[in-house]
């Protein structure tokens, strides 16, 4: 045999002696991998993801590492821990939907963090029940919050849990009485304990009631109490930053829209005011006429309340001598003929409003007549809407013929007013004609 045969020999028994050694190794140790050992730098990461509750390590590490540990921190860690710590969006990002599923980060600004701790106020408030939940949850998550938080949709109030009654059959009925007198109250949750501490707050929704109360329905779940209108009047009167307020379904009467607006006198930064869906009638609105006077206000809605022709009368001569107003609906109201005229008038002297919708309001011919004229010599206004009202085929020609003298309006929505076909159509060839002039004046070059 050659030497080179010998050593090929050796070689090959060297082999299959390493290969049977080797398949020892690995039948004898189950843990045993052909895995590289995890570098240092990430084993360190790795303890720092897992002990970041007790020592977060995060802005004094290199950007590439960084971003690492971000991407791994679960999303349960505490808030008091994260929220004013990590300012990363997919981490805040994986927070939201852990919590509660897909959503729509467009409405918040496209922000994840400004929608995870907006909702997380929200919650907060909502679930807040008075005499039984502690306040220091509130204050607690203020300073987690108060620099992320713009705008708070806070659709449920819940009143405090009512005990009840018991008294013996022979007591009297003073007795009785004297007991539920001693009961709790049934007011909400104070806002003057949250508002002023919300820095960057510009929107505030508020619903007092309760969703999905089912078979435990009672009408105190759904009751705005004198106390709670006073102490949200103050905390809307400290909030300097709100620009837009909404109460909707609050039962709102006239006393309580008269103390909302008198603490909203003069605010320095509110523009859009919604009382939609409560109880004003014509001294709300005289309140709110007197706040249109003396306040910056763009937008006002007031639709499907009470609101008669004197409370339009109020609203029409502020809106006379108002400069900021850009839009106001008073759809589903009671003003008549007698509130169109004075809207109409009102119009005449006004420059900067440009949306108004007068739908539902029991208007005929005679408002017609008025807001035709009104077209005639108002240059501002863009867009009105008068469906669901009784304008007739009379109320339909004399808006046709203001129209043909108008050059600012480009939408009047005129449906289920009786109007005929032949009028409505030259109204609609006329909001044609004004829509091209618009677009010609903004763009020169577009073509007419």
């Amino acid at each position: 045999m050659s030497r080179s045969q010998s050593s090929q020999r050796s070689g090959v028994m060297n082999s299959a002696s390493d290969g049977q050694r080797r398949r020892s190794i690995i039948a004898e140790d189950h843990e045993w991998s052909l895995a590289l050992v995890p570098l240092l730098t990430t084993l360190c990461l790795q303890h720092i993801i897992k002990h970041f509750e007790e020592k977060p390590i995060l802005h004094e590490l290199q950007p590439s590492f960084k971003t690492y540990v971000l991407q791994r921190l679960p999303a349960s860690l505490p808030l008091t821990i994260t929220a004013n710590l990590i300012s990363d969006e997919s981490y805040w990002k994986r927070c939201c939907e852990a919590r509660w599923g897909l959503a729509d980060v467009s409405t918040y600004d496209n922000s994840w963090k400004q929608m995870f701790f907006e909702r997380h106020l929200q919650s907060i408030i909502e679930l807040f029940i008075p005499d039984t939940t502690d306040t220091k949850a509130v204050l607690d998550a203020v300073p987690l919050c108060q620099n992320y938080v713009k705008r708070l949709q806070v659709s449920q109030l819940l009143p405090p849990i009512k005990e009840p009654s018991r008294f013996d059959e022979d007591d009297g009925s003073e007795s009785a009485s004297d007991m539920g007198s001693e009961g709790p109250s049934m007011d909400h949750f104070d806002f003057r304990m949250l508002l002023d501490k919300l820095p960057n707050l510009k929107e505030l929704s508020v619903v007092y009631g309760v969703k999905g109360c089912g078979m435990n329905f009672e009408w105190n779940l759904f009751e705005f109490t004198f106390r709670d209108c006073e102490s949200l009047a103050k905390a809307l009167n400290s909030c300097k930053t709100l620009q837009v307020f909404r109460i909707h379904r609050s039962k709102v009467d006239d006393e309580k829209c008269c103390v909302i607006a008198n603490h909203l006198l003069d605010h320095p930064s509110l523009q859009e005011l919604d009382f939609s869906h409560n109880h004003i009638s014509d001294l709300g609105a005289r309140a709110i006429a007197k706040l249109l006077n003396h306040s910056q206000l763009k937008t006002l809605i007031v639709c499907n309340n009470q609101i008669r022709g004197a409370g339009v009368q109020a609203l029409a001569h502020a809106l006379a001598k108002n400069n900021t107003l850009t839009s106001l609906n008073l759809r589903l109201n009671r003003i008549a003929d007698e509130g169109g005229q004075a809207l109409a008038q009102a119009l005449v002297k006004n420059k900067t409003l440009v949306n108004l919708h007068l739908g539902g309001n029991n208007m005929t011919e005679p408002a017609a007549v008025a807001l035709s004229q009104a077209l005639v010599e108002n240059c501002a206004l863009k867009s009105l809407n008068l469906c669901n009202n009784r304008l007739g085929v009379d109320g339909g020609k004399v808006l046709e013929e203001g129209m043909t003298h108008n050059c600012s309006l480009v939408e009047c929505d005129i449906r289920l007013t009786d109007v005929d076909q032949d009028s409505e159509y030259s109204i609609c060839q006329a909001l044609h004609a004004n829509q091209i002039k618009t677009k010609h004046n903004h763009d020169p070059s577009a073509k007419v």
